[in-house]
Parts: C-alpha cells; sequence; structure tokens
C-alpha cells in the first residue's frame, strides 16, 4: 500500500521565527502544492488544545463530476485504520478478554507461519508491530492491486508460504497481512465482524457518523472522492478501491470532520467529550510506547534521534517532542494523520493522488509553525525531490524500452516451449498464453495483473499490465528445464517507484 517519500535534507530560508500559519497562508500552500503535485482535491485539518481550528477542503473531489472538495468529503483514509484496530485491541484488553502477550494461536488455532517456532510464540502484540521477519509488503498481492479473489481464509492460509527475511522481532519491515489477522482476533474474541465492533465503539461512541469501516458501509456515498493517478503522463480517475478483503489494514472511510474527533480522542489519551472514555489512559500510552525500532540515518531538519513503530503508529523525537504519526494509500488516494501529544496538536491532510509528497509538505509546514522550526520551503524540497525521482526513474524504464525495441527487431523469439501454467504457492496460478499473436500474461486470481509480454533479453521477458496507472511493469524471467521447456518463473518490478505492494519479487511459478 503505497510506497511514500523519504524525506531529503534540504533547507531554505524563509523566516527568523516560526508562528502558525494563518488560515490564508495554509490556504495559499495548499492550492500550492495541488498544483506543483497535480492532486485534484485536498482536505484539511487542524486540531489543536482540542478545538478543530482550520477544516478544509480544496480542489475537485473527482475530475469526473467536477464537484468541489468540502471538509465532509470521504476518504479512503486506508492505513491509517491500522491505529484503529491497534485501539480495539486495546478496548478489548480493558475488558479483560485479552493481554497483549497472549498467543494468536489461542484465538485463531489455524494461525500458522512458516517458522513453526514463530507460529507458537506469536503474540497479539506481535501483529501490531512489523516485526514478524516477513519482508516488506510480503503477501500484499493477495489483496493489492483491488481485484483479487481472496478471501480471509485463503491469506490465514497462505501465511505459512511466505519466507521470512530476517529474525523474528529483530528488524522493521512493514507489514499488512498481519493486520488483517489482527482483525480476525477482534472479531472471534468480541464475537462480531471486525467493521461492527469498530463501528459499535469507536466511531459511533466519538460521533464519526458520516465514517465507515469500509467502503461499501459508508451511510452515504453523495460526497466521496474518486481515486486518480497519472495514466500515460495525464491524471485522471481510475477504479476506487473498495477493499472487499482486510479492511482492518486499511478499510476505514472518514473526513475531516469526523476524523478530528478521533486525533481528539487520541491527544486526550482516550477520553472525548462529556468524559466519554473510549479507551483506557493506559491503552493510550501504549499505543504510543517503542515497539520496534527503525534506523535513524541522520538526524535532518527536525533532530530527529529515534525512530520506532508503537502499536499503529510510528513514533519519532521531532525537535525533542514527540511525534506519533501515520500515512496511508491506496490506488488513487494517499493520507497521513500527525499528532504531538505536549503541545495537543493534530494535522489530518487527505489527497485522492496518489502523491505522498503533497501531504508530507502541507503537514509538515503546519507543523514548524508550532514547534519552532524554521528555514525550509517544503513544497521546494519535496518537489525537487519528487522531479528527481521522477527522472531516475524515467532512465531507468526509458532503457528497458530500448531494449524490448531492439529484441523486437531481432529473430522472433519462440515463445511456445514457455507457454502453459505456472503455480505459486501462495498467489495461486499464472498462465502464459498467446492472443492476436502476441504473448501474454494472466494472474487467475487477480484479474488486474494481466498484460502482454515483450522480449527483453536472454529468457527474461517484460509484462506491460492491461491498467496502465498501477506503474508496475515487472521482468518475467523463464527457467528452463534440460528440454529447453519453461520450468519456472520469477517477476521483479521495474520502476524504483513502483509501490512495495507489488511483492512480485516474492513469487516462485513452477510449472503445473
Amino acid at each position: 500500500m503505497k510506497n511514500l517519500l523519504f524525506l531529503p535534507l534540504c533547507f531554505f530560508s524563509l523566516s527568523l521565527l516560526a508562528q502558525p500559519m494563518s488560515e490564508k497562508a495554509i490556504d495559499s500552500f495548499v492550492e500550492k502544492v495541488m498544483k506543483s503535485f497535480n492532486v485534484p482535491g485536498i482536505a484539511v485539518g487542524i486540531v489543536k488544545d482540542g478545538k478543530l481550528i482550520h477544516a478544509k477542503g480544496y480542489g475537485l473531489r473527482s475530475l469526473a463530476s467536477k464537484l468541489p472538495t468540502t471538509e465532509h468529503t470521504l476518504f479512503g483514509i486506508a492505513s491509517n485504520s491500522k491505529a484503529f484496530t491497534a485501539a480495539a485491541l486495546g478496548i478489548l484488553v480493558d475488558q479483560g478478554k485479552i493481554s497483549w502477550n497472549d498467543k494468536v494461536r489461542d484465538y485463531i488455532p489455524e494461525f500458522k507461519l512458516y517458522d513453526p517456532y514463530v507460529t507458537e510464540h506469536f503474540t497479539i502484540k506481535d501483529l501490531l508491530t512489523h516485526r514478524s521477519g516477513l519482508g516488506l509488503g510480503a503477501g500484499d498481492l493477495m489483496f493489492f492491486p483491488d481485484s483479487s479473489d481472496f478471501k480471509l481464509k485463503d491469506i490465514l492460509y497462505n501465511l505459512r508460504f511466505l519466507q521470512p527475511v530476517s529474525e523474528f522481532r529483530t528488524k522493521y519491515d512493514y507489514d499488512n497481512n498481519l493486520y488483517i489477522v489482527a482483525g480476525e482476533v477482534i472479531a472471534r474474541v468480541s464475537g462480531k465482524s471486525w467493521d461492527d465492533f469498530v463501528e459499535g465503539n469507536i466511531l459511533r461512541p466519538l460521533g464519526m457518523e458520516e465514517s465507515a469501516g469500509s467502503f461499501d458501509r459508508l451511510p452515504s456515498n453523495k460526497d466521496v472522492i474518486d481515486a486518480h493517478a497519472p495514466v500515460n503522463g495525464k491524471v485522471q480517475v481510475i477504479a476506487r478501491s473498495t477493499l472487499q478483503v482486510g479492511h482492518s489494514a486499511g478499510g476505514i472511510n472518514s473526513n475531516i470532520v469526523d476524523l478530528s474527533k478521533w486525533v481528539t480522542c487520541l491527544l486526550n489519551g482516550g477520553e472525548y467529550g462529556n468524559k466519554k472514555r473510549i479507551f483506557s489512559a493506559e491503552v493510550g500510552k501504549e499505543l504510543w510506547t517503542p515497539q520496534t525500532i527503525i534506523p535513524v540515518t541522520a538526524p535532518g531538519p527536525y533532530q530527529v534521534h529515534f525512530s520506532a513503530y508503537g502499536l499503529g503508529f510510528g513514533l519519532a523525537d521531532v525537535k525533542g517532542k514527540l511525534q506519533a504519526s501515520h500515512t496511508g494509500g491506496l490506488e488513487g488516494m494517499v493520507t497521513q494523520i500527525t499528532l504531538i501529544p505536549e503541545i495537543k496538536l493534530g494535522i489530518i491532510v487527505l489527497t485522492n493522488q496518489q502523491e505522498g509528497g503533497a501531504f508530507v509538505a502541507i503537514t509538515n509546514q503546519i507543523k514548524d509553525g508550532y514547534i519552532g522550526s524554521t528555514g525550509i520551503d517544503w513544497h521546494k524540497v519535496l518537489i525537487t525531490n519528487r522531479n528527481r525521482q521522477l527522472q531516475e526513474a524515467k532512465k531507468i524504464t526509458d532503457s528497458i524500452q530500448t531494449e524490448i525495441e531492439k529484441a523486437s527487431r531481432q529473430a522472433t523469439q519462440n515463445v511456445k516451449p514457455l507457454l502453459g501454467e505456472y503455480r505459486d504457492n501462495w498467489m495461486g496460478d499464472v498462465t502464459i498464453y498467446v492472443k492476436d499473436g502476441q504473448p501474454w500474461l494472466s494472474m487467475k486470481r487477480s484479474r488486474k495483473l494481466t498484460g502482454q509480454l515483450y522480449p527483453y533479453k536472454g529468457n527474461t521477458m517484460v509484462v506491460r499490465w492491461n491498467d496502465r496507472s498501477m506503474d508496475a511493469d515487472a521482468f518475467v524471467s523463464f527457467g528452463l528445464d534440460e528440454e529447453g521447456q519453461g520450468k519456472t518463473i520469477t517477476m521483479r518490478a521495474i520502476s524504483p517507484l513502483t509501490d512495495f505492494s507489488y511483492d512480485f519479487h516474492d513469487l516462485h511459478f513452477t510449472r503445473k
């Protein structure tokens, strides 16, 4: 789910003293960011000292409808849903129904990972902390892009085939599937679906009446964004992800007005409104307690000396203050929620285009005015960085295209020995076939992963997916048997900007 930007450590003189941005300054900055990053619509919320002091939509919720974005416009918040899952488990802890260190298999007996020891010792807290030993985004192709037929039972079963890349509890690697498992723990303990539990115990008590655990459960879809992404160089409306499985990892749809209530609750240690307690102060503290260390390569402009993952939140020291934050991304939409508890500050930025630099620029520029950070024009820093990334990626993809054209001018590659069906343990079947005289690849369990194959070098071809919004074309390498027939297939994304959830590199197909 969306690979977002790393921030360069660049400085530009702005002012001598930081102060909170005025509404006019925020409006101007957001408009500038929208234009530079080509984002049709953005919504921004600021919570300070328990009050929603800025709630505004900018631009269009959809390039198709041309309707405006407002503070009530609903976005998929994607992985910002993970904090709700962690809090929901915390509610069960408060109720005495579970403990953070209970074994997952006590509640889901069929839960099984590749390593038997890890399986038996895996705790509820381990589900939330990205320290399982699995690689970045392992198994995400079972629900991303939003086109597969995998059900919850399939994901639970297939976890056993995902091979670890590090030792258990030794390294941070972001994971979505284990948050799906966490949602199932909630369901089995409470007797309610994750959606029902979260809506009944968090959303509705907070008065988040316009929000829901998934797109399909929204009370109304009259004010909802369309997803957008560049397609052949032009931003346009793309198919909207509805995320049929995995709501506990990224399903919630919400808006600025509703999310401000959630942010206020978090900043108040689980309390909201007239002494209404959603979860205990102890649970709130646990959410923001470092669990898994994330290496810090340099302190940067915020003088960051530690970084870690808590329960549903990334944690860091920012100018000497704790910051708890998270991002989220699905096809055509990316979001960020940032909290600085010490000064009772919360910043919410929701966007309807998959450009992480836009929400980072807005969040950081607003944040700087509250924490005394000066001298950085985040718009300039991040658009410069983004343009550099795009140029570097284009050099790579252009060089691949040159090789494809060169191979196409040479003798026609004999694809007949490669045709047939191949199977991966967790992704299922892929078919190599000929259509209209050209070789094609199709993943049987994910309809969007279908595309034409082009000759490249040796036994490696390139697949270009029919859905050009994905930016995920990949190398397809065939292993041959002693008779020269296709025996195995491995894959790897071509562009360095391809989202990490396209974990083609974890696949290993063998001929059926």
